[in-house]
């Protein structure tokens, strides 16, 4: 495998790789960095800084993840390295079934609006972690976001162009949106404190019924547990069916109600799973399993690993080239045979797609020009799915870093958000939390927070696997990462940005573990991203040969890729991608952290 060496990475790293003993913490947002450090110096694991830091992200960034939204999670614990995974993708709902859409008028589920609603998984996941890994009380770790809501953070300058962009569509179909978010009718300014009252109490009422189920006598794991059945079945589940009986805009256009019910809540529970994982260049990749996206990144690995060094480079006309088309063959696998299968169903054929014979079929596939076809493997006894190739569906999102949520009143975008964090005792975790963005379905007034639009990612062809089934997870692009070498991680990690999720983060790979890069360098270096692929987020765009590039990649480089057949959109210096991590340096024994300086609010914090 050896090789020309890669491209030398910058060497004015934006900010440096933080290095200490104690503990360290990485987010998408300085106030969640933050608060994880400051549970760590409290005493706390990594359990609980991360569920305490995903509550505040619930409140500094409500236009990239919310309560009503839904989480990946990958982690080891300092007793058992061994990765697993919590499934916080909530379920289809029962009465989300294709007929009921088609009835509707739809041929797609919505973008927006609570007709796209999954039962919201992000916090029954968060509270089980905790119960079943943290040490800390419920109240010490939700006392961050109560404060934190009660007392205002500063909106976010990108917050604020969201809440901008959906005016209109606040203003005249969801009023109560317009009365959470545009106060006397007035947009809110970049910066300005902005609270949020209602979900402060919710997160005291939980803290109260908790205490109230558990009894004097109860355990700090009763309190938690007494909190989720609040959620489950209580008022949370009450509030939902209350605010499905009214119909609403949809991103469609039309009006429709929503179809999610407290009983759904009811009969959902998060899980812990293994993690699926394969091995590049001697580090073990852990990810979750194909009812996510990320074994596309091991699929990509599998394929660019046949290659040569000189293949590999992502800041040279090849390997751009070269990776990108291998991302395009894993990514066409992911649309064709990736879902949630049911028990009666067959499985992900996952041991065929991580194989290397088929990564070498797959290899040759690749030539000197970039591909136009959407092209999944052959796997004996299956037929691949072929997803429905539509390049316009009116007018085309523009390229950027999220996930297209509402169209009707102008273009917006929900995203993402991640926290990494590794303490002092051995336990490291990778989370990906996202959905119930401001922007994807009226706000349910008593609670402070608005359901997600996961189901979006479901077909309503039955021939499909991942098609739209009732208890079944819709397939979520939401992929954090951990790296273990000789069975001890070594790197939690990931990046919001929806289908560019593990794009991004195999561009990381390959310049730490192939290039050498540290993980600032690998994290600042220039990005890209295809977007030949059938789009996750409605309306669901297929933009063949398409490739989204950092101009810092150079004219030269990016001229190369256009005579290939790439057809190129410059997206800006510093704009795609949002990756974090932190990790463990075996050979010194010390804790390590970065993160993305794109958009100046990811911060690393540590000692």
């Amino acid at each position: 495998m050896d090789g020309m060496p890669f491209t030398p990475p910058s060497p004015d790293r934006t900010r440096p790789v933080l290095r200490g003993r104690f503990g360290m913490a990485a987010s998408t947002h300085w106030l969640a960095t933050g608060t994880a450090q400051s549970v760590l110096e409290r005493g706390g694991n990594a359990f609980d800084a991360s569920v305490a830091a995903a509550f505040v992200l619930h409140v500094v960034e409500p236009h990239l993840n919310g309560p009503g939204g839904d989480l990946s999670l990958i982690f080891a614990t300092a007793d058992d390295s061994t990765p697993r995974v919590v499934s916080g993708q909530g379920a289809t709902p029962r009465g989300a079934t294709p007929e009921h859409f088609r009835a509707e008028g739809l041929d797609l589920v919505p973008g927006a609006g609570a007709l796209a609603a999954t039962v919201p998984g992000a916090v029954p996941s968060w509270l089980m972690l905790l119960e079943e890994r943290g040490t800390w009380e419920l109240d010490d770790v939700l006392a961050y976001a109560i404060s934190a809501a009660r007392d205002g953070v500063p909106l976010l300058p990108s917050a604020a162009r969201t809440i901008a962009t959906v005016r209109e569509l606040f203003q005249e179909h969801w009023p109560t949106s317009s009365r959470r978010w545009l106060p006397d009718g007035e947009l809110p300014e970049a910066d300005s404190i902005v609270v949020n009252e209602a979900y402060a109490s919710t997160l005291e009422r939980l803290l109260r019924d908790g205490r109230e189920a558990a009894g004097s006598a109860g355990s700090r794991e009763s309190r938690i547990r007494g909190a989720v059945e609040a959620w489950r079945s209580g008022f949370v589940a009450r509030a939902i069916d209350e605010a499905m009986e009214s119909t609403h805009r949809h991103s469609t256009g039309s009006d429709h109600a929503g179809v999610l019910r407290g009983s759904d809540l009811r009969d959902w529970e998060p899980a812990i799973e293994d993690a699926v994982t394969a091995t590049f260049r001697g580090v073990t990749i852990a990810k979750t399993g194909a009812w996510g996206q990320g074994p596309v990144l091991l699929q990509a690995l599998a394929i660019l690993d046949t290659f040569d060094d000189v293949h590999l480079d992502p800041s040279t006309e090849l390997g751009v080239h070269t990776i990108t088309e291998a991302l395009k063959l894993a990514l066409a696998d992911r649309d064709a045979y990736y879902g949630d299968p049911a028990p009666d169903e067959d499985e992900v054929p996952l041991g065929i797609l991580l194989s290397a014979p088929y990564a070498r079929e797959r290899a040759a596939l690749i030539g000197e020009r970039a591909s136009t076809e959407f092209r999944p493997g052959v796997v004996p006894g299956r037929t691949p799915y072929v997803p429905p190739l539509a390049v316009d569906r009116d007018v085309a999102p523009a390229a950027g870093t999220g996930e297209p949520t509402v169209r009707v009143t102008g273009e917006t975008r929900g995203d993402t958000c991640h926290l990494d964090v590794v303490d002092r005792f051995g336990n490291i975790v990778a989370a990906t939390p996202s959905g119930g963005w401001l922007q994807s379905s009226p706000t349910i007034e008593s609670l402070g927070f608005c359901l997600g639009t996961r189901l979006q990612m479901s077909w309503l062809d039955e021939t499909s696997p991942s098609r739209l089934r009732p208890g079944r997870r819709p397939r979520t692009t939401l992929s954090p990462t951990l790296l273990l070498r000789d069975g001890a991680p070594v790197a939690a990690l990931g990046t919001p940005g929806g289908d560019q999720q593990d794009q991004w983060q195999l561009l990381y790979l390959l310049r730490t573990l192939v290039g050498g890069y540290d993980p600032q360098q690998a994290i600042d270096a220039p990005a890209f991203h295809t977007t030949h692929l059938a789009g996750s987020f409605w309306p669901r765009l297929w933009e063949p040969a398409g490739l989204v590039v950092e101009d810092r990649l150079g004219d030269d480089v990016v001229s190369g890729l256009e005579q290939r057949g790439h057809v190129i959109t410059r997206a800006g210096d510093w704009s795609l991608g949002r990756l974090s991590m932190v990790g463990v340096d075996r050979s010194t024994g010390f804790l390590e952290a970065a993160a993305n300086p794109r958009g100046s609010q990811g911060y690393a914090a540590g000692r």
